[in-house]
């Protein structure tokens, strides 16, 4: 029984190219108690793996989290295999707003303590007494009202390129990170401010929002479905878009395009650019933002350094690599002493 990927990215986009058929990018999540979470990972990974589903999921013993691929043609059935499981029946789906055959490469189901790494004891507050959820009308509403304050619940990269015009926009590496900070910045308005909160697809609002209850704020929104379903809305309800630029994604995409404003800069140049890039030196795989000149001039490199040893053999490059640990430890994304222009 096969409960593990065993084909190589490159051998699996092959696949995709043979195939020739349309694929859906979806992300959904839901908060349940889940007793086994390791049985219900391996059900999840043999039912997936027979409908060609690829994607990264978290499964924990709070509920799940599923950023994934599908053929188009068989969405249909896995909605019929969602709705088969008690607390996943009707879940929303987030469908992406630009789609991508290869925006996944392999099929990545994971237990994990939680499914947005928060850093919180769930046991010292209720997670269930979570604040409004507004649809993307009412979230405008929200917005223009002077008594309201909008957070943005993602990290800097992401809001870097995008976010609602407005909007509080933290300068953190996670989410754990802006919890604390968010509080603290707004804790002479817990009580006569209206907190408005947003993410990409509405799971990190989910937990923020009855944790700032639970610490004494009395008016506490969330945007439904994050910035995602926000944007179907925008373009099937005829609501006007106060989203502006790019909504980072994590996937093969890494963003996709909301607007023509580009609001950041190439951190190499300090042109305007909202490109995101991994540096090519597999030691370093920082993530920032190149436009298509320097990346010509530096092969795609944050630094001098990394373009040096991505020229090197690879073998060599591997060498430098051992006793290393994992790359994407080594660098915080967008953060380098050699970014000259990252704000």
């Amino acid at each position: 029984m096969q409960l593990y990927n065993k084909l190589s990215a490159k051998e699996r986009a092959a696949l995709i190219d043979e195939a020739g058929k349309d694929r859906l990018t979806i992300s959904f999540y839901q908060y349940f108690k889940i007793e086994n979470p390791t049985l219900f990972r391996n059900k999840l990974f043999l039912e997936w793996d027979a409908l060609e589903v690829l994607g990264r999921t978290y499964v924990s013993h709070e509920g799940i989290n599923a950023q994934i691929s599908v053929p188009a043609e068989i969405f249909l059935k896995l909605k019929e295999q969602l709705d088969a499981i008690s607390f996943l029946k009707d879940i929303r789906l987030n469908v992406a707003i630009e789609q991508d055959n290869k925006s996944f490469l392999k099929l990545k189901v994971k237990v994990r303590n939680k499914i947005v790494a928060d850093g919180l004891n769930d046991d010292t507050f209720d997670v269930t007494n979570k604040g409004i959820h507004l649809n993307a009308k009412e979230f405008n509403d929200m917005l223009a009202d002077p008594n309201t304050i909008c957070v943005d619940m993602r990290n800097h990269y992401e809001s870097e390129i995008g976010h609602f015009d407005g909007a509080v926009t933290p300068d953190v590496d996670t989410f754990r990170d802006s919890l604390d900070i968010i509080e603290e910045d707004l804790k002479d308005n817990k009580e006569d401010k209206n907190l408005l909160m947003y993410c990409t697809g509405g799971i990190r609002c989910e937990k923020a929002s009855a944790y700032y209850k639970h610490k004494g704020f009395k008016n506490v929104f969330q945007l439904e479905g994050g910035i995602i379903e926000y944007t179907r809305q925008v373009k099937s309800e005829d609501v006007e878009n106060k989203f502006i630029g790019k909504n980072f994604v994590f996937d093969h995409r890494r963003a996709e395009r909301i607007t023509d404003d580009v609001v950041s800069n190439c951190h190499q140049c300090g042109g305007p650019c909202d490109d995101h890039v991994n540096c090519d030196n597999q030691a370093c795989h920082l993530l920032f933002i190149q436009c298509n000149s320097c990346s010509e001039k530096m092969n795609t490199c944050c630094s001098n350094e990394c373009k040096e040893i991505a020229a090197l053999p690879f073998e060599e490059q591997k060498e430098l690599r051992r006793g290393k640990g994992n790359s994407n430890k080594i660098f915080k994304k967008g953060r380098s002493e050699a970014l000259k222009f990252k704000k």
